[in-house]
């Protein structure tokens, strides 16, 4: 009898890149092409970034986005890859995507994370010193775990997150090391490891988050996303000129090189399996950074076409 395949859960990162010579109607239109076409090929999530004043990249607002994509689908899942918490009050947070559960029941999904989106001088401008701002990171997603939980109070005074829907949106945090993997343990969240970003052992933070998870009202056991980037072709050879292609744009704005998996779809999810076996997450969150709209659609549904 053949080993029977790992089953792969894929879902998507769109970063919503403007590219050379689109506007930005165009990037938020591929978009919302993308999220359509990811949910007839299976995916299961399509969750959006946020940055600021990055002149290739037009999701400034996920919130916003997520509800025009909300609109245009009926069942995949809609998230934030992430909301830059430290910038933001946890109530206008927790306010925003209980009223996108409202909107669409059951299908939201809370991503939060504390980089600061953009340059030193974009983040001052958004809410003033970042550096003192993310020091209190640790409180401020305490305080969105206690509003959507319906259990925060402000001066002993207690404030409600509304609309309060039937299904709140599902929290998770995303990060890149230990550090992130222990805050989400402590809240008893989801947690979302950037494999495509960090030099860090993902095997190592991701057993880390399950061994100090704490089980919680919302979530009584942990679940794992890996974040990877992925160049997807017809054949071998294309994609190594896709990889050849994206790696010049990196280089060209001044980028970090390119990490990921760049093949076939066979030669990709043969990679993910055995990722899969080693890392034991969940679920894939598949970013595609090839610099053409087409392409990139492309890279998706070939990955998609060879599930088992």
């Amino acid at each position: 009898m053949a080993e029977q395949q790992t089953t792969l859960k894929l879902s998507v990162l769109d970063l919503v890149p403007k590219l050379q010579g689109s506007t930005a109607e165009e990037a938020v239109g591929q978009a919302a092409r993308l999220a359509r076409h990811a949910e007839e090929w299976g995916y299961l999530r399509y969750w959006t970034a946020e940055h600021h004043d990055v002149a290739g990249l037009a999701s400034t607002s996920p919130e916003v986005l997520l509800s025009h994509i909300g609109a245009r689908t009926s069942r995949i899942r809609l998230g934030s890859g992430a909301v830059l918490l430290p910038h933001y009050s946890p109530l206008k947070v927790a306010e925003c995507f209980r009223l996108l559960a409202a909107l669409y029941p059951g299908r939201v999904d809370l991503g939060i994370g504390r980089a600061p989106g953009g340059e030193a001088h974009a983040a001052m401008a958004l809410s003033g010193n970042f550096l003192e701002r993310v020091a209190r990171y640790p409180q401020l997603a305490k305080d969105l775990s206690a509003l959507l939980q319906d259990n925060y109070r402000y001066d002993d005074h207690p404030v409600a997150a509304r609309p309060v829907p039937q299904i709140p949106p599902a929290l998770w945090m995303l990060g890149t090391n230990v550090k992130s993997a222990r805050y989400a343990a402590e809240l008893g969240t989801g947690y979302v490891f950037g494999q495509f970003m960090s030099d860090s052992d993902g095997e190592e933070i991701l057993q880390a988050y399950r061994d100090a998870f704490q089980p919680s009202s919302r979530q009584p056991a942990p679940k794992t996303l890996l974040a990877v980037s992925v160049i997807c072709a017809e054949t071998d050879e294309q994609s190594k000129a896709l990889l050849a292609k994206t790696e010049a744009g990196f280089s060209a704005r001044g980028g970090s090189p390119f990490t990921g998996f760049a093949g076939t779809g066979e030669q990709i999810r043969a990679q993910l399996r055995e990722m899969q076996s080693r890392y034991r997450n969940d679920e894939f969150l598949i970013l595609s950074p090839i610099p053409d709209y087409e392409q990139r659609l492309n890279s998706y549904r070939l990955l998609a076409e060879l599930r088992p």
